[in-house]
């Protein structure tokens, strides 16, 4: 379940999952919420050398995790990670898919209470393009990291970088690290305050622990 178009370097890896993976601590238990084709997962086995699960959605994504080897069942982040247990894993991992879940301060108060720490990427709906195409054509933004027709997107809860924060301060979480990226995955790496990455980056990766 992932409402954003992702792009990917020249080995196949997307940069917000090399950001993902650079926060995992070596040999993590980790749970990947949405694990899609299990990108994630695999990168995370190869580099961090974690001991990885996974819940996906789509059958199709979980016949394809499981042809790869990894351990992904099938499963709905709305309504599945109540049957985790407390602190079950050391690291929870939502990476794109919080804008396309029905409740999604439900989903990131689940993450919090079954991980130690909970990695959570998202795409930054207040990007300065966004806000130019309602501000001169007055109609919702598609842009090539949001492609898609007001009536037909995945994204079904439109998030700032802002809102976000301000989330995690509703739930009491802490915003261990927080990295602002491009929508090809880059690193905006000049330090600013919020309201500068609300409006240049196109997307984040944080770290939080409750």
């Amino acid at each position: 379940m992932n409402g954003f178009p992702v792009t990917s370097d020249k080995n196949g890896v997307r940069g917000d999952h090399k950001v993902v993976a650079s926060l995992v601590p070596e040999g993590a238990r980790v749970l990947d919420i949405g694990s899609e084709d299990g990108a994630l997962l695999r990168l995370l086995a190869e580099t961090r050398r974690v001991d990885g699960r996974g819940i996906e959605l789509s059958q199709d994504g979980v016949n394809r995790c499981v042809a790869e080897g990894l351990s992904v069942i099938q499963g709905d982040a709305d309504t599945d990670l109540a049957d985790y247990p407390d602190r079950a894993f050391d690291v929870v991992i939502l990476s794109q898919t919080l804008q396309a879940t029905r409740d999604p301060k439900g989903v990131m108060q689940e993450l919090l209470r079954i991980g130690d720490q909970a990695i959570v990427s998202i795409p930054n709906f207040a990007h300065w393009r966004n806000r130019m195409q309602l501000l001169f054509r007055g109609r919702m933004p598609v842009t090539k990291y949001l492609p898609f027709q007001w009536y037909d997107t995945p994204n079904i809860h439109f998030c700032s970088l802002r809102d976000f924060v301000v989330l995690c301060g509703e739930l009491d979480a802490t915003v261990e690290k927080a990295v602002a990226l491009s929508a090809h995955g880059h690193k905006i790496a000049v330090p600013a305050p919020w309201w500068v990455w609300n409006i240049v980056a196109e997307q984040a990766v944080f770290l939080l622990r409750h």
